[in-house]
């Protein structure tokens, strides 16, 4: 299957490898800046040879992947998908998925009508961990679930946002919660069923003077299954990442994945059970935030495409993690509980100018 990645910055080489992983034949890499591209080939010697563009649209014509990664800055991935879906070409999209519901719907509206995969990438799902959770809830385990939490308390500096200077933005990307709590936001309303009936939130920006969005968010969530879900994400932690958490509270059962990146399970507890023997089974050391997941996730796509179903992460998924983080904003904007579904009008750049 022909594969050709755009976009080649801090989470490419995540795609690379996954690509490499799956055997997928490297047909392209497309970056406006061409170091980024060397740089990528430097580490891999698979892509060594593969042709370089600037021009996403002209790799496409030339090249005529089957399917292409879009791993740009947050704010063009909307209109670099839409583009790619009309040449008939799957994609994976790194989170989110987009900066507006609008361009979020019309990606899905268009995968339909050119029949086209289309995969949000939100790796974390295939953490074993994760895995295991989600497991349980299918199975009902857990019985009647209480109430969920999503912490993720990370550290970034200025040095992280002068790499990028589109990252803080309104425009082109959003805040702590959409650019590094998503995955998470993702994970809490996936394992709480998806529908939610109302959010309250406070967001704020305490330690970044050189962005223009937030670096900490604080949200109550109300399931219409009755149950409840918090969210507490920051980039403020002091002096390094301390960890991503995920805990579900049930009637039958109680559990915790921890770590960097929800990548550990560290609690895992229901009657009749080994707590121990789970655990040491369950969890997954690695060198960064971003995990292990991009491989099972690429292969997961490539199956998707081979029989016609949808992916495991569809776009779907990704427009109800965006979903939830814009309702999180609009809420502290107004100050007022929000009701959901949102308008499909809402947008990042509705929240300009907030904390100046």
């Amino acid at each position: 299957m022909k594969y050709a990645l755009i976009g080649c910055g801090r989470i490419s080489f995540n795609h690379i490898q996954a690509a490499i992983n799956n055997n997928l034949e490297i047909v392209g890499l497309c970056d406006l800046k061409e170091e980024r591209i060397k740089e990528k080939k430097d580490k891999f010697e698979q892509v060594r040879n593969v042709q370089e563009y600037s021009d996403f649209t002209k790799m496409l014509d030339e090249q005529k992947p089957t399917l292409v990664a879009i791993a740009t800055e947050s704010g063009e991935h909307a209109k670099i998908a839409k583009e790619c879906i009309k040449k008939g070409v799957n994609v994976i999209i790194e989170k989110p998925i987009s900066l507006s519901l609008k361009d979020a719907k019309e990606i899905i509206e268009l995968s339909k009508e050119y029949n086209v995969k289309v995969c949000a990438c939100h790796q974390n799902r295939f953490n074993k961990a994760i895995q295991k959770i989600r497991g349980a809830i299918e199975n009902d385990k857990f019985g009647r679930i209480f109430h969920a939490t999503a912490h993720i308390r990370w550290n970034r500096g200025k040095g992280y946002y002068d790499q990028a200077l589109w990252r803080g933005t309104w425009e082109q990307d959003g805040g702590a919660l959409m650019n590094q709590c998503i995955h998470n936001i993702d994970l809490l309303r996936w394992m709480m069923g998806n529908d939610i009936e109302e959010v309250s939130a406070f967001t704020d920006k305490l330690n970044h003077d050189y962005i223009n969005a937030e670096d900490l968010g604080i949200a109550l969530v109300k399931f219409k299954n009755k149950g409840y879900g918090i969210i507490e994400g920051t980039t403020n932690v002091y002096p390094k990442n301390l960890e991503e958490t995920l805990y579900i509270f049930g009637e039958k059962g109680t559990v915790k994945a921890g770590g960097s990146s929800v990548n550990k399970l560290e609690v895992w507890r229901f009657d009749g059970e080994q707590e121990e023997d789970v655990l040491s089974e369950n969890s997954e050391v690695h060198e960064n935030v971003y995990g292990l997941g991009h491989t099972p996730l690429y292969k997961d796509m490539i199956e998707a495409i081979d029989n016609d179903r949808e992916p495991y992460v569809s776009a779907e998924s990704g427009y109800r993690a965006l979903e939830l983080v814009l309702a999180i904003y609009l809420s502290s904007k107004e100050h007022r509980i929000v009701k959901l579904p949102l308008d499909e009008s809402v947008s990042t750049l509705d929240f300009k100018g907030l904390f100046d």
